[in-house]
């Protein structure tokens, strides 16, 4: 379910469909992705702590894409959507890579 939401999120931004529910979804999207993502990275932790650190992660990962953006002068609502998604999907194959390249027989 989290996952149809957040993709439905991408879609609505990525498309630039206007809806009342686009302003939720894709805050959703923009806090779910990358927490999802970090919450392989974290395995060690209890469940509350991951919960914590994967949340902080997200606003991490949200506030220095939007402060290179600005940086950069090239800030948009498409373009933050699409940077973020593009660094959760590569911190979770990083960490899906890791966990193969340690599971692989010696």
């Amino acid at each position: 379910m989290a996952v149809a939401a957040g993709c439905v999120g991408a879609a609505f931004a990525l498309l630039d469909l206007s809806s009342p529910l686009r302003a939720p979804f894709v805050l959703f999207f923009l806090l779910a992705a990358p927490g999802f993502a970090l919450s392989p990275w974290l395995r060690g932790l209890d469940t509350w702590a991951r919960v914590v650190a994967c949340g902080s992660g997200a606003l991490v990962v949200d506030l220095v894409v939007a402060q290179t953006m600005l940086a950069l002068h090239v800030w948009s609502i498409r373009g933050g959507v699409a940077a973020v998604g593009a660094l959760s999907v590569l911190v979770f194959l990083s960490a899906l890579a890791r966990r193969r390249r340690h599971r692989a027989p010696r």
